[in-house]
């Protein structure tokens, strides 16, 4: 069973989180490949998709966003997971809840939705980000759980392998 992990992260903190998704996967003798969405051209010939990204003022990044409207309609024809990385502990209305990710359930298709806790390291931002992570009173440190993350990803590889059980 092939697996595509891909994740849009703006300095590389969701990008560990994808790849930590990815080495769980592999444990479970998925093969899976981890890319940018910038470098997806296809979903053929993978069986499962999970797409993540970074979010950033209550979006997710662009290079996510234009993954989804390239290859959406094909991610329908497997199974697909979404995640999303950012400064809350807990997704906010804004964040996760929005049309604009329900939108993007349902062009792909998605089984469902994870957001875990993100990191922020004040040496990587810009001054217009320090600005806006100052004035949402934005958190400093690495919030992430990758024990959560794992139990994630191996909760999605037991999804897969039972689907394949059930229609084997």
């Amino acid at each position: 069973m092939r697996v595509l992990v891909t994740a849009a992260s703006r300095h590389g903190s969701t990008r560990e989180i994808a790849a930590v998704i990815e080495q769980e996967l592999q444990t479970m003798n998925f093969e899976c490949d981890l890319k940018e969405p910038r470098d997806v051209e296809s979903v053929e010939g993978y069986d499962a998709v999970i797409v993540g990204s970074a979010i950033y003022v209550g979006q997710w990044l662009g290079e996510a966003r234009d993954l989804i409207e390239r290859v959406g309609p094909a991610m329908k024809e497997r199974k697909v997971w979404l995640f999303s990385s950012g400064l809350a502990d807990t997704p906010s209305k804004d964040a996760n809840n929005t049309p604009a990710l329900l939108a993007r359930m349902k062009a792909t298709g998605a089984l469902g939705h994870r957001h875990f806790p993100g990191k922020l390291d004040v040496l990587q931002l810009s001054l217009a980000e320090r600005a806006a992570i100052m004035a949402a009173r934005g958190k400093y440190g690495d919030s992430r759980d990758m024990a959560a993350v794992r139990d994630w990803a191996r909760s999605i590889g037991e999804s897969i392998l039972d689907q394949r059980t059930i229609s084997a």
